[in-house]
């Protein structure tokens, strides 16, 4: 894996926990539910700003920082759009061309940030650090073991193997017989050989 590939895919596991745990937080702390594709949205929108800030090295203080800032973004993006939490999903009928925020559900009455609300965001953030630090260095222990095992499959396998012997029918002696009387080898004439 490159380092582009590992800075992405550590930008993505960042921010999609990140969301995920602020949601979960967002409500502990004593606000609504927010609706999945909200989740979904503002972590696919995070995973590039979120590689620009946990940059080319493993860093515990830049990890924190992209966790905090998509912790605060979700928590800002939530309370700017008027808590939808998809409790009730409205029909749209037809077909329009038109970004209808009422589709994504009821709105909650905004919560004000609190004690609570700050504390549950705190925690969880903290939970979201250890949890993508930790979680990358089990991935490359889950990795390394995997390929010992294969580096030891590959060391064990037989160096010479045994060719099969031919293929032929051992059960019905008697229809191959018939079988082959019946095929004919016939070629071009024998005028053509020569």
């Amino acid at each position: 894996m490159t380092s582009r590939q590992l800075r992405l895919v550590r930008a993505a596991a960042v921010s999609s926990v990140a969301t995920l745990i602020a949601a979960v937080s967002h409500t502990l702390g004593g606000g609504s539910a927010p609706h999945p594709l909200l989740i979904l949205a503002v972590a696919t929108l995070l995973t590039p700003l979120s590689a620009l800030l946990v940059g080319v090295r493993a860093s515990r203080t830049r990890v924190a920082v992209a966790v905090l800032f998509a912790q605060a973004v979700f928590h800002l993006l939530f309370q700017v759009l008027g808590s939808p939490t998809g409790s009730s999903v409205a029909s749209s009928p037809g077909h329009t061309h038109h970004l209808d925020l009422a589709l994504l559900g009821a709105v909650a009455p905004v919560a004000t940030a609190d004690a609570t609300m700050l504390g549950a965001h705190v925690v969880a953030a903290a939970l979201t650090t250890l949890l993508v630090w930790h979680g990358e260095a089990l991935m490359r222990a889950v990795a390394r073991w995997f390929q010992a095992l294969l580096l030891r499959a590959a060391l064990c396998a037989p160096v010479e193997h045994r060719r099969p012997g031919a293929l032929r029918s051992v059960r019905l002696p008697v229809f191959d017989a018939a079988i082959s009387r019946d095929v004919s080898r016939r070629g071009p004439p024998a005028l053509a050989r020569g």
